[in-house]
């Protein structure tokens, strides 16, 4: 029964770690690829590059505050929980902080467009 139990063990702690590295890579990208695009549409002095760009790294934020959501399925020490937790607080209020400003950003959008059509 112990064999099975480590068995399976080791089956979860490989799923999630795979699981881990996925989100984070689905993270990075997100965030690069939205920073890319940004920047094409600062170049062209686009009214809404800084919406888009928060909403591309509010997006790979979750992704990465996903994986370490998971991260504490695999941790084995109190220390190693105190730190995915403290990261998970820092990636928490980022997110929090960008959606605050893309509210900012469209609420400002809209004074501009109301000016705009009188």
């Amino acid at each position: 029964m112990e064999q099975l139990e480590n068995i399976l063990e080791t089956v979860l702690e490989n799923i999630v770690t795979l699981a881990i590295i996925l989100f984070e890579l689905v993270g990075v990208g997100i965030i690069i690829w939205s920073g890319a695009v940004s920047f094409g549409k600062w170049l062209r002095r686009e009214s809404d590059t800084a919406i888009y760009l928060a909403r591309g790294l509010a997006m790979g934020l979750e992704f990465k505050m996903g994986s370490e959501i998971l991260r504490t399925v695999i941790v084995r020490e109190g220390k190693e929980i105190a730190i995915v937790a403290g990261i998970i607080a820092l990636r928490a209020a980022l997110a929090f902080l960008l959606h605050w400003e893309i509210k900012q950003e469209e609420k400002e959008e809209q004074k501009e467009k109301k000016s705009s059509d009188r």
